[in-house]
């Protein structure tokens, strides 16, 4: 699956999925946009993709925040010319976020504006960009997205709404041959946790939690992303994939 001449943009592409995915784009021939908040983190990813041979910006911006945000695309056209993929990867997790933590409303707002505004805003403005190259929209959703977990309510809601966010997507941007799919992980091995304070390890009791037993690697996850992404998809949109490890059979 060649990705020569391709352009992806990747964000929360520092570590995890979001890093895993600009190096296997990277390895297809693609350019990549790498948008992060960790300056040493996405220079050791841009380190990896540089190594095989594909050209590489770094961005450093916080995608909830609008203004920031609003320069991810101009500079990934600004370097590249065009745009072509659009992965939007980036999402938090709070530890704790339920109704008698006391905090719901903050921990609802920084979830919400992390995982679901941000990936509107942001394809909103990837949209003009992607309708001249014909290209694709990938959004990194969650198991949560389907079923209810204690204690992650406002995680669970935001990703059941970039599901829908991205299932109204698709439909609008078909006429203009814009496909737009969705990704959900079931547990998988990334610093998601540790980002979220949670410092104890958890892989064993999520590894339990699935048919298979046993926890993706990102990079399981960044292979289904590059075959949404290539011209073996074409015929694919508005659909959700669950890499999950059989997790949503139990």
């Amino acid at each position: 699956m060649s990705f020569a001449g391709k352009v992806v943009l990747v964000t929360g592409g520092s570590s995890g999925i979001g890093a895993a995915a600009a190096v296997l784009f990277a390895k297809e021939g693609a350019a990549v946009a790498v948008v992060g908040r960790n300056r040493a983190k996405l220079d050791s990813v841009a380190q990896r993709c540089r190594e095989l041979g594909a050209r590489t910006l770094l961005i450093t911006a916080d995608i909830a925040n609008d203004q920031e945000a609003s320069t991810i695309v101009q500079k990934t056209i600004d370097e590249f010319g065009k745009l072509d993929v659009l992965i939007n990867n980036a999402g938090i997790y709070l530890e704790g976020d339920g109704l008698f933590n006391g905090k719901i409303m903050e921990s609802y707002d920084k979830i919400m504006n992390t995982n679901l505004r941000a990936a509107v805003n942001i394809t909103n403005l990837a949209v003009p960009h992607l309708v001249i190259s014909k290209g694709n929209i990938i959004n990194i959703s969650s198991t949560l997205g389907s079923k209810p977990s204690s204690l992650a309510l406002s995680y669970c809601v935001s990703k059941a709404g970039l599901d829908q966010f991205s299932r109204v997507a698709a439909l609008e941007l078909a006429p203009s041959g814009v496909r737009v799919n969705i990704v959900s992980p079931g547990p998988v091995i990334t610093d998601i946790l540790d980002n979220a304070g949670i410092t104890n390890n958890v892989f064993e009791d999520w590894r339990m939690l699935t048919a298979l037993k046993r926890v993706a690697a990102p990079e399981e996850i960044g292979d289904m992303l590059v075959f949404l992404a290539s011209d073996k998809a074409k015929s694919i949109t508005g659909a959700n994939f669950f890499v999950d490890n059989g997790e949503l059979l139990l």
